[in-house]
């Protein structure tokens, strides 16, 4: 798989001039377009394979000069869809389809829109995304690559089918993680800056995107670039940590371990969500720090990803004043063009976060869509209705409202990034949790551990008992278990009391007799604790709770450091 540039500029260059060939070849008068109602694709090149051709810039321009509007407009569009499977789903989901696009099943839908790609949506345990997680497709690994085969099939059926279709998902392992069974599950991200290793995040990304690569997912809504500056809970433990520094390295290993993959990284969510403490699920919040602090603070994680090599960054509702007061930089052509673009350099796609939130849907889904384009986006993600997206923008289109040129290059992009997926052998499913994915998991798991308060290791003293707040009974018995394999002995009551809290619990939830209080998501809680050892995790997944077993039976060392601070605790106690 290429290596995008490291040289952004020179590289944006040659890609405006390709842009600019394309354009010339494909606009002039109006009466020489592509009839935007026409459902035919103009004649693909005929000469033969050259040695440019297997360039995906190359590819790509020659693809998108054969194709018509419509086939230019569903390249920029990736919609969800309801159902688990491409061309059989229940009535619900049919019924779900037909007010969304028109249509009965996914494949339909790729189909009737010549898409570009589809995301796959799903809800999970303690998800602060679910606002617009309208269904789910998701269920088992089996079931899902049975999915986006068939999603495939309906896509190589279509005039841009030589590109390989793009299928995503948020699989970005903590609170937002689609798939959760059937897969080696990673500590979150907030674990991963705790332990502070970027080659071990690289090692574990590697092998979550084999596992995404199997199930015929080849693009990842990951990593989360957004530095925790706020107590934001819609970003919290999604985060690498406080600091731009160390957070960008770590974003660095994550989009290097995918990409090795096969499968593309999208940084998020820019200009930088934890910079707000507000949830663009609910509204457009706003970023009121001046532009040197953004450039200094939000910005280093985004361009450490841009170095190396993602294809991929997602645009934000967010407000940022000091660069675009009072518009949302999904919609900002300072903030994607003349910022992301020009000041950092990035020529790969830019896509939108969903347009099914509230700071998208002030305006149509077609007025919101061609909005976004012009702003800078390649990709429309998730409109609230894909009829009317598509139908916004090849009326824009006749109308002038949005430059052809515009089109050319967004599709451009896209497609450049969809050949550079492209010739990739799938893995095999019997890969997924396999003894390397899982080591390269409990390895970061295992750096992440963080002591706050009480004595650096040994252990605790036996019998266990282990409590956890509310909800969590599927942890306590995941820690039980993996203190039993650790050799601790473990009670129902009495003994050396470990309380377990997690995603939104407060001080109700701590427990006052606790001798550990341990804290599985961000560590802002432990600042109530009473207890005289607290240690964080930062995630509850089973490499987790491995981790804190072999801690908590005195046969691993805790040395995590926490990336966040908390009011009156020292990172770790353990050393320097």
């Amino acid at each position: 798989m290429g290596h995008v540039s490291t040289s952004p500029r020179r590289a944006g260059v040659a890609f405006a001039a390709l842009t600019a060939l394309l354009v010339s070849g494909c606009s002039g008068p109006a009466d020489r377009r592509p009839d935007p109602a026409s459902t035919t694709s103009a004649p693909a090149p005929t000469a033969g394979p050259t040695p440019a051709a297997a360039d995906p810039a190359a590819r790509a321009a020659a693809l998108v000069g054969s194709l018509t509007d419509e086939g230019l407009a569903g390249q920029v569009l990736m919609p969800y869809a309801y159902g688990d499977a491409a061309t059989r789903v229940s009535s619900g989901s049919a019924a779900g389809n037909r007010a969304l696009a028109g249509v009965d099943t996914p494949a339909q839908m790729v189909e009737k829109y010549r898409l570009g790609g589809l995301i796959l949506v799903g809800f999970s345990a303690d998800d602060p995304t679910k606002g617009n997680q309208e269904t789910t497709n998701v269920d088992n690994p089996k079931q899902v690559r049975a999915l986006t085969d068939g999603l495939r099939a309906a896509a190589d059926r279509l005039p841009a089918g030589s590109a390989p279709f793009l299928i995503g998902t948020d699989q970005e392992h903590g609170v937002v993680t689609r798939i959760t069974e059937g897969v080696t599950l990673l500590p979150s991200a907030l674990a991963a800056g705790a332990a502070g290793k970027p080659e071990l995040t690289e090692a574990a990304w590697r092998a979550a995107g084999a596992e995404l690569a199997a199930m015929g997912i080849n693009l990842d809504f990951a990593p989360v670039a957004d530095v925790l500056a706020t107590r934001s809970t819609v970003i919290g433990s999604r985060s690498y940590g406080a600091n731009p520094g160390t957070t960008a390295g770590q974003v660095a290993g994550a989009v290097r371990g995918l990409q090795a993959a096969g499968v593309a990284a999208t940084v998020k969510h820019f200009p930088g969500h934890g910079h707000s403490a507000a949830d663009s699920h609910e509204g457009l919040p706003v970023l009121g720090q001046p532009r040197k602090t953004l450039e200094s603070g939000a910005w280093p994680p985004f361009s450490a990803g841009i170095d190396a090599g993602a294809m991929a960054i997602m645009s934000a509702h967010l407000d940022a004043r000091a660069v675009d007061p009072g518009t949302a930089a999904t919609f900002s052509r300072k903030l994607l063009t003349d910022v992301l673009r020009g000041q950092l350099g990035f020529q790969g796609v830019v896509i939108t976060d969903g347009m099914n939130m509230p700071p998208a849907k002030r305006w149509s889904p077609g007025e919101a869509a061609v909005r976004a384009l012009k702003a800078g986006n390649d990709l429309i993600l998730m409109p609230p209705n894909v009829g009317q997206a598509y139908d916004g923008l090849l009326a824009a289109l006749r109308d002038g409202s949005l430059p052809r040129a515009r089109l050319v290059d967004a599709a451009t992009r896209v497609l450049t990034m969809k050949f550079k997926l492209a010739d990739r052998p799938t893995p095999e499913l019997s890969t997924l949790g396999g003894p390397a994915h899982r080591k390269a998991a409990d390895d970061l798991a295992a750096a992440a551990v963080t002591v706050l308060r009480g004595a650096c290791g040994g252990g605790v003293r036996g019998p266990v008992t282990v409590t956890a707040s509310g909800g969590r009974e599927h942890t306590r018995a995941a820690l039980t278990e993996a203190l039993k394999a650790a050799g601790v002995k473990v009670v129902a009551g009495g003994g050396t009391v470990v309380h377990l809290v997690g995603y939104g619990d407060g001080a109700g939830d701590l427990r006052a007799d606790a001798a550990v209080t341990v804290a599985m998501d961000t560590p802002y809680v432990l600042a109530k604790a009473k207890s005289p050892t607290l240690l964080a995790t930062y995630s509850s997944g089973r490499a987790s709770m491995t981790a804190l077993a072999g801690v908590l039976a005195g046969k691993t060392r805790p040395d995590g450091r926490s990336p966040v601070p908390v009011t009156g605790l020292p990172a770790t106690t353990c050393g320097t």
